[in-house]
């Protein structure tokens, strides 16, 4: 089992613990992030489709882990489910739903996300971060 982390933001991806990383976007967002946009996250994804790819590998199974509602998660995980399907991995999504606080907007990128990730995974598992503060304290 191996890990694998794909941001556009090349400083938070610098502070992962995973073992392969993959700088998406790197032309498109110079590493500064999508921006809270998905359609950046997504382009970022598509830009490095081969690179994906070739992280994957031949995995048998694949967990996709996003924060919904932001860029890059949002964008990039539906790409990066689709690519794991095609090689014949099973795919389980793993996303959190944005805190209320957050705002309205990034909660409809979110839900807009969390329906575009559930037509490419086998499963899909939602967790609302309201719940996670809940249970934290």
């Amino acid at each position: 089992m191996w890990c694998i982390a794909a941001n556009t933001d090349a400083q938070a991806l610098l502070m992962s613990g995973a073992e392969v990383k993959l700088d998406i976007g790197r032309d498109l967002t110079r590493g500064l992030g999508a921006g809270s946009d998905p359609d950046i996250g997504r382009q970022a994804a598509e830009d490095h489709r081969a690179d994906i790819e070739e992280a994957i590998g031949d995995a048998d199974m694949v967990f996709i882990t996003a924060g919904e509602g932001g860029g890059t998660g949002t964008g990039a995980a539906p790409i990066v489910a689709e690519i794991a399907r095609q090689k014949g991995a099973l795919t389980i999504g793993v996303v959190t739903r944005p805190f209320a606080f957050e705002g309205k907007r990034r909660a409809a990128q979110a839900e807009k996300g969390i329906q575009s990730l559930r037509e490419k995974v086998d499963t899909l598992i939602v967790i609302p971060n309201d719940r996670l503060i809940t249970k934290a304290s």
